[in-house]
């Protein structure tokens, strides 16, 4: 694919992501993907066969987002305690978010298409990304947990629950606050009171 080409698809990719946003998985057709581009029918299907396809690419382009900016977190030389309080703002951000999120399109798309392995490959690159920098935060003295991966899987729980929450019936930031307080004692993190005061 040629650098034009590959500015088409990320321009696709970004502005059907905000159509996700807005109208979740179910209910997005082609046609809306199509219109919020302001491109042909034909120079869609040049790129995808269908809804499914957009926002796989749509989930991806987002997970890279993150990776990214952990990634700048770690050429900084950032601490885990650091990098670990990074995810959670990211996270903090998209539950409260006014401007809505993917959560409502991700959980649409995991209840229609039960049994894909993608959302749960998600999940565990998250557990596993928690994981390492609570082992690495408690190889570097932020951290005191007997337990790094089961403390991952609870605080993937936690946000997993807190994301269905804000798309059902919205949650307020004080409860955000109290369940990243819980997930931060968890992993035996000595400045969690901190955090949250900052936070």
């Amino acid at each position: 694919m040629g650098a034009k080409s590959e500015l088409k698809k990320q321009y696709i990719i970004e502005t059907a992501r905000q159509v996700f946003m807005d109208k979740g998985f179910k209910d997005v057709t082609m046609k809306d993907i199509v219109e919020a581009c302001r491109i042909s029918r034909g120079g869609l299907y040049l790129y995808y066969s269908s809804v499914e396809e957009v926002f796989l690419d749509v989930l991806k382009a987002a997970d890279d987002e993150n990776d990214n900016a952990i990634g700048q977190a770690v050429r900084k030389h950032a601490s885990s305690a650091e990098i670990l309080g990074l995810f959670l703002e990211e996270q903090k951000k998209e539950l409260l978010s006014t401007e809505g999120s993917l959560s409502t399109a991700v959980y649409e798309y995991a209840f229609l298409h039960k049994g894909t392995e993608t959302l749960r490959a998600r999940f565990l690159d998250a557990v596993g990304v928690i994981e390492l920098l609570i082992r690495t935060g408690s190889r570097q003295g932020d951290f005191d947990c007997p337990d790094p991966h089961r403390a991952a899987l609870n605080a993937m729980y936690i946000i997993e629950g807190l994301k269905i929450s804000a798309a059902a019936q919205g949650i307020a930031a004080r409860d955000v606050e109290y369940e990243f307080d819980v997930i931060l004692d968890s992993i035996g993190y000595i400045g969690a009171r901190d955090y949250q005061q900052h936070s």
